[in-house]
């Protein structure tokens, strides 16, 4: 017998594994390639991603499924639910979304959601749209309410380093000499679906980690209380820590989760990156 629905999401999505088995929510990975070594995300890890960074100074590409994939895909997730929703990596950042709604043209009974949104930003999405089918909600009103709720995702994080931004071509090498000069590490804000530099801290990364969380969190009546995610990109075991009981500290949250992020980010950003992601009301 057929399921109601199922969840599937480009991978990028960077929720801990045990909600991913919990909803059994299907991951897409897109192609991850360090030179002609061409795999999916989850084939390599962050440490190798960083190590061909370092050795080759170029930076490792990433690329979606082609429309012919997702086809495949979602014809197969048919055969196992009546109704598939698949959330996609912001649009724009990805052709992810483009091809992913390609393909379900062809399909009856395929939802296609612009997460307009990456990591845990876009986790938050497929957590929440997961618990509102599994708590009885039809799947046309679910995903009518997932697609007003990318609007209430507050996705940022503190780069240690812009050095993953200039070899991607997002800044300048003069901008990164600059906030090296000035050990600066800037605010990275997800809006309208796309990444634009916000508030710049300067400091020891801890310290700045600490006033970053303050300075989001400042207004906590404007925030649901619900849950937030603390997603980081490979910071040091205690970093993590100090961070995750720092945001737990604030006595608000009913619920704080550790994301990891996938290579599809890390790839992105790099080493010692850390954000809190939550929604706003």
């Amino acid at each position: 017998m057929k399921k109601k629905w199922l969840i599937s999401a480009d991978s990028g999505y960077d929720l801990p594994e045990e909600i991913v088995k919990k909803y059994d929510i299907r991951t897409l990975s897109v192609w991850v390639m360090l030179g002609d070594d061409a795999r999916h995300d989850n084939e390599f890890t962050q440490e190798e991603l960083y190590a061909y960074a370092d050795r080759t100074g170029t930076l490792p590409k990433t690329a979606a499924l082609s429309p012919y994939d997702y086809g495949e895909a979602f014809k197969g997730f048919l055969e196992e639910a009546e109704k598939v929703i698949h959330i996609s990596l912001s649009s724009g950042i990805s052709a992810a979304n483009t091809n992913a709604m390609t393909a379900a043209e062809e399909l009856e009974n395929v939802y296609v959601i612009d997460s307009k949104n990456l990591s845990s930003g876009f986790g938050h999405l497929v957590y929440r749209l997961a618990e509102m089918l599994e708590g009885g909600m039809k799947v046309e009103a679910a995903v009518k309410e997932t697609e007003r709720l990318t609007e209430k995702v507050d996705t940022s994080f503190i780069l240690d380093t812009l050095e993953y931004m200039r070899k991607g071509g997002r800044c300048s090498a003069v901008a990164v000499l600059g906030a090296n000069l000035l050990k600066l590490k800037p605010c990275i804000e997800v809006k309208d679906g796309k990444m634009g530099v916000g508030k710049k801290y300067r400091g020891n990364l801890v310290e700045v980690l600490k006033k970053y969380v303050d300075d989001r969190l400042a207004d906590l009546e404007n925030i649901e209380d619900f849950r937030i995610f603390v997603t980081h990109a490979g910071v040091k075991p205690e970093v993590e820590k100090e961070i995750y009981e720092y945001v737990k500290a604030k006595n608000y949250f009913k619920e704080v989760l550790i994301g990891h992020a996938s290579c599809t980010i890390s790839t992105h950003c790099g080493p010692n990156t850390l954000g809190v992601l939550f929604f706003r009301k």
